[in-house]
């Protein structure tokens, strides 16, 4: 094909386009998976418990592919006694709603038994993960990594010689069924801190290397009977560059990491480039995803700790702990120093200043300058008949049994709420202290979004029951990514938004609303589908935390009638129209 022949500069352009999409498309792959999703005994931090696993493996399987790929899992329920879904955490699904893996959102629950299909396309490169999003099967084990690489021909905006994958989490002796028994009872029966933070799976619970750091503390943590929860050392050469791809997974910690000796450089947040910064230690909330280059210039005869430890609640849990091992020195040779001490948890000039420095690289996507539409969601902890509930703008989400997806675009008007939830707040409402009236009350309405609009949603925090009391919230916006326009403190008001950065905000699919503050976030609703908007801590989910937005579901292609045989629309015979 010759563009130069078709004349007009403007069809030249398109041409190069078009030529360029070919390029990817025939560079791009079809990869195929056949998972089995199942309860089995592990011990990840060396203590045996029941794990959710797949195919045998806990945390599950990487998932390894390029951008323009298509991913093809064929995902089959071993459980006895429960359905399971599997969200692509990051992954757009441009085209394919049904494949985001949202319980009675995008999809039916996959039966006991019952084989579901995941198709979709992993346009853009960076690093995510998957996790499980029906109850709390998260926090039972049901994660992995998801990395994607540059298309072939394309290169990072920064050099590196290897890489390692850190993916971060949370772990309970109690099991999922008894928390969630334990958050939906009167009296209320919170979840408690968990009793270890792993990485990769693995962790040390009342083990000496979370104490002592003596040199027998990593071979007395196997001879606990199981060597798969020895922490996986990161072997190292000197004077090289390395590329940590980190992600949290936890189901209620904020962490901060840190590497003894060495500074980190930012340079991926949510699969989106970063300015470059150099960093003594990185917050890290659950949902989000960050890149860092390592450089190792530091004495190669020497070990290094490389800790984890929790921010944000007054932390019961010990760090995890790893070690950079250079190739000089045996991994087996333990630092003498202490590991690096995570700055204390209710820190948070340290968190908003390390979560306000992440900008856009040069040249990435910018904000429209205005939006069409401001939903301003008030976060506040409530009670509904004496149980505690999370609320937004004073309605607790409660998921229907007919997939939102589904149910809108048959016109099913009685799966779910018809009134829509409200854009603000009464604006009396004082967030830095307990409600005056904590009631609240439930529904499954939803926000209904013109396609091609640009929405302003600023997120406001406020006191929790407990009298001086506000929680960090990151929440994660499912099928787009949104600019992070700012921060600020106490509750928004007018005028708040000329402090806005519209010149290089970043992007990113997940955001943390720090206690008695504000986050702003702009989007363009640009995917057709039914999209979950939530707070990423999984008993606050669980407890209602969150909304439904829903754009141009109508314009949906083909819709597998596996994803939305259930409830009503399993009942409708054109289902697979």
């Amino acid at each position: 094909m010759d563009c130069k022949s078709w004349g007009s500069r403007d069809i030249v352009f398109l041409c190069i386009i078009v030529l360029s999409l070919i390029h990817v498309s025939l560079g791009a792959k079809v990869r195929h998976f056949k998972w089995e999703v199942e309860y089995m005994y592990g011990a990840p931090d060396c203590q045996e418990h029941v794990v959710m696993g797949i195919n045998g493996q806990f945390p599950g399987p990487t998932i390894r592919a390029k951008a323009g790929d298509t991913i093809v899992v064929d995902l089959t329920n071993k459980l006895h006694t429960e359905g399971v879904v599997i969200h692509w955490h990051g992954i757009r699904q441009l085209g394919t709603p049904w494949a985001d893996g949202t319980a009675s959102i995008s999809q039916c629950a996959i039966n006991p038994g019952e084989t579901f299909e995941y198709r979709f396309k992993v346009d853009r490169p960076g690093t995510y993960f998957y996790h499980g999003h029906y109850g709390m099967q998260r926090s039972a084990g049901l994660y992995g990594s998801l990395i994607v690489d540059m298309a072939d021909g394309e290169k990072e905006p920064f050099h590196y010689d290897a890489e390692f994958n850190l993916l971060l989490s949370d772990w309970w002796h109690k099991s999922v069924h008894e928390q969630e028994v334990g958050l939906s009872s009167n009296p209320f029966r919170w979840i408690g801190e968990p009793q270890s933070l792993l990485i990769n799976g693995r962790g040390q619970y009342n083990c000496s290397l979370a104490a002592k750091f003596s040199n027998s503390s990593i071979s007395q943590c196997k001879f606990e009977g199981y060597e798969k929860c020895a922490p996986q050392v990161l072997k190292v050469r000197p004077n090289k560059t390395y590329r940590l791809r980190i992600a949290s997974t936890t189901a209620l910690a904020s962490l901060n990491l840190a590497i003894e000796g060495h500074k980190m450089v930012v340079v991926e947040a949510d699969g989106n480039h970063v300015q470059p910064s150099a960093v003594n230690d990185l917050d890290i909330y659950s949902g989000e995803s960050y890149s860092v280059l390592l450089k190792t210039d530091q004495n190669p005869y020497k070990n290094y700790w490389v800790s984890i430890g929790v921010r944000g609640r007054d932390p019961k849990t010990n760090q995890a702990l790893t070690l950079l091992s250079y190739s000089a020195t045996p991994a087996s040779k333990l630092p003498t120093t202490q590991p690096p001490v995570t700055p204390r948890w209710d820190d948070y000039n340290h968190s908003k200043a390390f979560t306000k420095s992440i900008y856009a690289l040069m040249g990435s996507p910018q904000p429209p300058k205005t939006y069409d539409r401001r939903i301003i969601l008030l976060n506040t902890q409530n009670r509904l008949n004496g149980f505690v509930k999370w609320a937004i703008n004073n309605v607790s989400l409660v998921l229907p049994s007919t997939p939102y997806l589904g149910s809108i675009k048959f016109g099913l008007n009685n799966a779910f709420d018809r009134k829509t939830p409200p854009d603000n707040y009464d604006s009396s409402y004082d967030i830095m202290k307990p409600a005056t009236n904590q009631n609240t009350t439930q529904g499954s309405g939803v926000y209904t979004i013109t396609l091609n609009t640009t929405v302003d949603v600023i997120l406001q925090n406020a006191n929790a029951l407990a009298k001086d009391v506000s929680e960090i919230h990151p929440w994660h916006l499912h099928g787009h990514d949104f600019w992070v326009l700012g921060y600020g403190e106490g509750k928004f008001k007018n005028g708040d938004e000329k402090t806005f950065n519209l010149k290089n905000p970043p992007l990113r699919n997940t955001a943390v609303i720090f206690p008695f503050g504000w986050t702003a976030l702009r989007f363009v609703a640009d995917n057709p589908g039914v999209w979950a908007f939530h707070c990423h801590i999984e008993p606050h989910l669980h407890m209602g935390m969150g909304v439904i937005f829903a754009q141009g579901a109508h314009r949906v292609g083909q819709i597998p009638k596996e994803a939305l045989a259930c409830g009503l629309t399993g009942n409708k015979q054109n289902v697979d129209a």
